[in-house]
């Protein structure tokens, strides 16, 4: 199969943020277009104009891709509880009329529908959630299952608020072979633009398809240096964790380029046609997992289009988690010296932080990153004849990205919306630098309390879950305490004294909201806590809800074995509650509709649906199979 030339758009439009003062767009096109935006409530046009000069940013990110951010602030306030439909008309210089969404994206427009569209909603009455969309996993899309729900919501009540990606969107460090196939096909086409590199065994990143073991052996490509050992068990995770998951480093990406394609081509059905059907492996072990995992990809590849949909008929939100860049980001002091101080692993994370910027984080608060969007203005503008980045630029921007401290956001909504940043802002340990570091530091938790103090009710969105399954947080303290916590992905917010310290007495502050509902990702199954204070009467109503993945999921056999074990050893009146951070806490799971008596956790992919009633309390936790069907968590006494 041959590569076909790229329509006009690449991927997008994505559905950024939306409210009456202001719509975010985000886009990628084949070429520098105009853009004429129209918004309607039924066959009243609301909006109809070119975009002005303000209201779009282009940054070309290779000779024939172009990514624009639209930042539109409509004349009038958009009317809230109601439908609206949108368009956009995109000139090019070939064309001389705008070309419409239903000529150039038709499969973003839902069935019987002219264009994509979406609801303003005055209460946040209704959320989608989930994280981790790992493409080659043998399981449904989330994503799609998102696009029925849409579908199906023909009341006011049954359209959702938003959704809430919370985190490994994509997985910079487990890529399949026919992805960095398509990866590399996407870069060729469009030309995206390549750099040098430095610290590596390899100078440049056009080498990448060239060397030896290009596939399913990037691993080896780490230099040859003092730093080998811990790039290697650290960075890269080239080492089994033989405890819950592997991780596998062979097809991590290196490049900017790199990761601008696997944006394109996991939110997006368009890019997938410059793609060739090319085996570009010929071990017989390595082409039989390649063919595996190529009918996975297919799959995959095959529901893009009501992926796509989804992404452009809801307001998206996003925040970052670690394979959003690499597995066990900042974990440590210790990884945070090995991997930031040898330049080929600090650009390796400084490009995936920069494809985060600009496909992910740019989009929430356009108005926080005024000046990062400067500076790569500058880095791309500074590409030569050659399609090559300016190393000393794009070093400084990856300098100015680790230094960037606004990661997290909030939103105004009812209740308020809280976005917590817990990969930078980390509390190093004390103790020593190899032990896991809090997952926010004081300064942040300070922050955090300020920002939901006086309020009645908030939705806090935390990566990892505040409060998690007490057994796995148990293993991993017994393998931080023999000194391997990168084995076990160590990382929960009870894992450091202080940081653990601070949140519980966030809950305890008198003037904290009354409700809290705290959506979280990352570990690969769903599960569902109240949680109140022991000895508080007045104290606030807390729920843990999190959802994972959307197409990612836990180890069967293994979650139901840890599942009747945590039953078993921190039953209620089990000694062992004592031994931990949240004694001060009574947490009661919830239980999943289908399972067996007694049995917490969920293990499917597919996503998270939340409702809130009018003061911000669950009245709702489910969690929505990929393919059908899916759970109600309930309240003991409703079981």
């Amino acid at each position: 199969m041959k590569a076909t030339a790229p329509g006009p758009v690449l991927a997008g439009p994505v559905l950024r943020h939306a409210a009456p003062d202001s719509l975010v767009f985000w886009l990628v096109t084949s070429g520098e277009v105009a853009v004429t935006v129209q918004v309607f409530h039924g066959t009243d046009s609301l909006l109809d104009r070119p975009l002005a000069e303000a209201e779009l940013i282009r940054l070309r990110v290779g000779t024939r891709a172009w990514l624009n951010l639209l930042t539109i602030t409509p004349e009038h306030a958009l009317p809230r509880d109601t439908r609206l439909d949108y368009d956009l008309g995109l000139t090019t210089d070939e064309s001389d009329a705008p070309q419409w969404i239903r000529s150039w994206a038709p499969h973003l427009c839902p069935d019987g529908r002219e264009r994509p569209g979406f609801t303003l909603k005055s209460k946040l009455d209704r959320i989608f959630h989930g994280s981790c969309r790992k493409p080659h996993h043998p399981t449904g899309d989330g994503l799609v299952r998102v696009d029925g729900e849409l579908h199906k919501a023909e009341r006011l009540e049954d359209t959702p608020s938003l959704l809430l990606l919370t985190g490994d969107q994509i997985y910079t460090d487990d890529v399949a072979g026919p992805m960095l196939h398509a990866i590399q096909c996407v870069i060729q086409q469009l030309g995206l633009y390549q750099e040098t590199l430095e610290g590596a065994s390899l100078g440049h990143s056009k080498e990448l398809v060239s060397v030896a073991h290009a596939y399913y052996h990037r691993d080896e490509l780490l230099p040859e240096s003092e730093f080998n050992e811990d790039l290697i068990e650290r960075f890269f995770g080239g080492v089994r964790k033989p405890v819950f998951t592997t991780a596998h480093a062979g097809n991590h990406l290196i490049s900017f380029a790199e990761v601008m394609a696997m944006y394109l081509l996991v939110w997006s059905p368009q890019p997938w046609a410059l793609v060739t059907s090319t085996e570009p492996v010929d071990d017989p072990e390595e082409l039989a997992r390649y063919r595996k995992e190529q009918a996975i990809i297919d799959d995959f590849r095959s529901n893009l289009p009501r992926a796509a949909r989804a992404l452009a008929n809801v307001p998206v939100y996003m925040i970052f988690d670690d394979h959003d860049v690499t597995d066990d980001w900042n974990l440590s002091a210790l990884w945070e010296t090995t991997a930031y101080e040898h330049p080929f692993s600090r650009r390796i994370i400084g490009n995936a932080l920069l494809g985060y910027l600009l496909c992910q984080g740019w989009g929430n608060q356009p108005q926080n990153f005024a000046e990062l969007i400067d500076h790569c203005q500058q880095l791309f503008n500074s590409s030569d004849p050659r399609n090559e980045l300016d190393k000393a630029i794009q070093d400084q921007l990856i300098d100015a990205l680790f230094d960037f401290q606004r990661w997290h956001y909030s939103l105004l909504t009812s209740p308020r919306l809280v976005v917590l940043d817990t990969r930078t802002h980390r509390w190093r340990s004390e103790l020593r630098r190899s032990h896991p570091s809090g997952l926010m530091d004081w300064e942040a938790l300070t922050d955090f309390q300020h920002e939901i103090m006086g309020e009645d009710a908030v939705v806090v969105v935390s990566a990892a879950p505040m409060f998690g399954v007490k057994l796995i947080e148990m293993i991993q303290r017994v393998f931080t305490f023999f000194g391997k916590p990168l084995l076990v992905d160590a990382e929960n917010w009870m894992a450091h004294r202080g940081a653990a310290s601070v949140l519980l007495n966030i809950f305890g502050h008198p003037r904290t909201p009354r409700h809290f509902v705290i959506l979280s990702g990352d570990v690969h199954y769903s599960f569902a806590y109240d949680v109140r204070l022991r000895h508080m009467e007045n104290g606030p109503h807390v729920w843990q809800i999190t959802s994972s993945g959307i197409k990612n999921e836990f180890p069967n056999t293994l979650l139901e074995w840890l599942d009747r074990l945590n039953r078993w050893l921190f039953a209620p009146w089990s000694p062992l509650n004592w031994f931990t951070k949240r004694r001060r806490m009574w947490i009661s799971p919830r239980l999943p509709r289908g399972r067996e008596a007694g049995e917490r956790l969920w293990n499917g992919s597919g996503i998270g649906d939340v409702r809130l009633d009018n003061e911000g309390a669950p009245t709702s936790i489910r969690q929505l199979n990929a393919g059908g069907g899916g759970t109600v968590f309930q309240r003991r006494r409703d079981a």
